[in-house]
């Protein structure tokens, strides 16, 4: 059922707010009308675009927070943050991102997302990948956004941290890691747990 041009900017205006990280083509789908007519309304309601929506967030939110590495150094873009328990980015899989003869992404990009990742979640000056045991799942395209999300596992006394990141595209899982990351601090009484399910 088609509804007003009027209600329909307010409820996508509505969802946004909401939802922050949607995509125009999901809006489209939701509202039933093509990704031009939400492009178009957005820029009426002078809402930008996911990629701009998402640069805004991460640079408010968390600037100043990663401290193993400068933010623009993160592959991916970091849309949540709890420094030594969670962290979750995204990364929207473009053309210099995989191979032209058939679009697959390449694995290194997907390991870059998760491992700086992995060192953007410790709260220390200092974070390096000691070890890493990964596993792709399935192959990523062109066009696909994944959602790589970081987990603080465990602490140990011989000052390693275990980080967990599964990346996922539409709830699918397409990468897996364990990353043992090396942190030059020693305040491991100040580190928080949480259960990764």
């Amino acid at each position: 059922m088609k509804i007003s041009k009027v209600k329909r900017q307010r409820l996508l205006r509505e969802t946004i707010e909401a939802t922050p990280f949607i995509t125009d083509e999901k809006l489209a789908e939701k509202f039933n009308v093509s990704i031009q007519t939400i492009r178009l309304d957005r820029m009426e309601l002078s809402i930008p675009e996911l990629r701009v929506r998402i640069k805004s967030v991460a640079a408010d939110q968390w600037k100043e927070t990663v401290k193993a590495l400068p933010l623009d150094e993160v592959i991916g873009e970091i849309i949540d943050l709890d420094l030594d328990r969670r962290a979750i980015s995204i990364l929207e899989i473009k053309e210099e991102h995989v191979f032209s003869r058939n679009k697959i992404a390449r694995g290194h990009h997907l390991f870059a997302q998760a491992n700086s990742l992995a060192v953007a979640v410790i709260n220390d000056e200092l974070a390096l990948t000691a070890k890493s045991e990964i596993k792709f799942t399935r192959q990523v395209k062109a066009g696909e956004r994944v959602v790589a999300k970081a987990y603080v596992e465990e602490v140990s006394t011989k000052g390693l941290t275990t980080v967990r990141v599964d990346s996922f595209v539409d709830n699918e899982k397409v990468f897996t890691g364990l990353f043992h990351m090396y942190r030059s601090n020693d305040s491991k009484g100040d580190i928080r747990h949480e259960d990764s399910n």
